[in-house]
Parts: C-alpha cells; structure tokens; sequence
C-alpha cells in the first residue's frame, strides 16, 4: 500500500512538472510569435513589460554561450531531482511542491537550450534595469527561494527546541 501511494504521488509530480513545462513553452511559443522583431510591450506603465530575448546563458546570462555546458548540468540536475522524488527522499508537502517548480523550470529551460541553442525570454521589469527572464525561470527562482525560507525557519525552529529542551531540563 505506502509503494502504491508513493508511486500516486510521484505520477501527480511528475503531471505537474510535465503541465508546468507545457505551460512555459506555450508562453514562450507565443513570445515568438508576438514579440520577435517587434517593438517591446508595456504592460504597466513604469513596472513590467514585455520584450522578446534570446539568451544563450544561464540567469543574467551568465555563461553566455555555454549551452552545451548548461545542458548537461541542467540535464544531470533534472535527473537527481526526478530520482529523489521517485524515491520519495524529499519530505515535506512544501518541499515536494518546491521541486516541482524548480524540475518544471529546468525542464522548460532545457528544451529551448536543446531546440534552438538558446532561451527564450520575454518579461522585462521596467522598474528596475534588470535582465529579461521568463516562466520557467520564476518557476525556479520561487522553488528555491520557498526552499530556503522553508530550511532558515527549520533551524529557527529547531534551536528554540533545544532551548527549550535544556531550560526544561534545569527546572
């Protein structure tokens, strides 16, 4: 029966990851469509906007024209994320949803690197100068961020156990 469950639950994860990456690819087939050669669109005024990009990096193109190099790495990433929640290694209803996001991001990413040599990016903050990013990579950036505010308030959490585990104890 917990097999049977487990084996529920990664093919619910692996559907979300496989709608998530659809998603993305959708949003990007249609940033290609309505964006590419065209003039940049503004959403909000002063806030967010929309501009076609082509990036052959990772995030803020770094390693600009690497994307062998971030294929593989991504690749091999996916994999390990993919075998830990086969294997049922990530605990935690948040941590679960977290590596989700981040496969689904990576995943979207990783076709465009594949298919054309590059990602396609097509939201602008008009805000602040920032680079041009696009769904998968929000996909990714909340994973990890809920991921990491989800582990400090763990450690928080834990060293108020211990401190109240020794004051206990010295009553």
């Amino acid at each position: 029966m917990i097999k049977s469950k487990r084996y529920i639950i990664f093919s619910a994860q692996m559907i979300a990851v496989a709608v998530l990456t659809f998603i993305d690819q959708l949003i990007k087939k249609l940033a290609v469509t309505h964006l590419m050669g065209k003039e940049d669109i503004v959403l909000i005024k002063n806030f967010i906007g929309l501009s076609y990009a082509e990036n052959t990096g990772a995030a803020f193109s770094a390693f600009s024209d690497s994307t062998m190099l971030l294929s593989i790495i991504t690749l091999i990433l996916l994999a390990g994320g993919v075998i830990f929640l086969f294997m049922g290694r990530i605990k935690g209803k948040i941590l679960n949803t977290c590596a989700v996001l981040i496969l689904a991001g990576g995943a979207g990413n990783l076709i465009d690197r594949f298919a054309q040599g590059y990602v396609v990016d097509y939201i602008k903050t008009l805000f602040i100068d920032f680079p041009v990013f696009n769904f998968a990579d929000i996909l990714v950036v909340v994973g990890c961020f809920v991921v990491m505010g989800y582990l400090i308030y763990d450690i928080i959490r834990e060293e108020k156990q211990k401190k109240k585990e020794k004051t206990d104890g010295n009553s």
